[in-house]
């Protein structure tokens, strides 16, 4: 396994785009793929997106996207593993990555969100060192929000 890690701001191009929508797909499946793209273009016309690519060789096996809350605020959206590349630190260096680029980039606090169905997330999150904020009324029930300083 070689993995490759690639930033994009913005959309990627359609092949990548195609390949991180199936990605969402297989993991999300509470969401439609045209839910998720519609998401997707919303959010690009707000703030902008950065998408974090995990690939294998041509194989995109992770994900995580984000974008300004509010100015020094970042929001870490959504991110994924594929079923068959979890427990190989994906998550946690797309994460990594995530929080290096938001430093370089002013950023001094990074948000999430999170249902308890996904508690590998949760405790991913806790681990590297969010704290639990708060909870909201989701769209799929209770979600938990928690926060870091970066």
């Amino acid at each position: 396994m070689e993995l490759q890690y690639q930033l994009i701001n913005g959309l990627p191009p359609q092949e990548q785009l195609s390949a991180l929508l199936d990605l969402l797909a297989v993991v999300f499946v509470n969401q439609s793929q045209a839910e998720t793209r519609a998401d997707l273009d919303y959010q690009l016309t707000r703030t902008g997106v950065q998408i974090l690519l995990a690939s294998d060789n041509e194989r995109l096996v992770g994900c995580k996207l984000g974008y300004e809350r509010k100015p020094g605020h970042y929001y870490s959206w959504l991110g994924c593993v594929h079923p068959d590349y979890r427990g190989r630190g994906i998550a946690a260096e797309l994460m990594c990555r995530q929080h290096d680029w938001c430093r370089e980039q002013g950023y001094h606090t990074v948000r999430t969100q999170t249902y308890n169905q996904w508690r590998e997330m949760l405790i991913l999150n806790l681990r590297f060192g969010f704290a639990i904020v708060g909870t909201v009324q989701g769209k799929r029930g209770l979600t938990i929000v928690l926060e870091k300083a970066i």
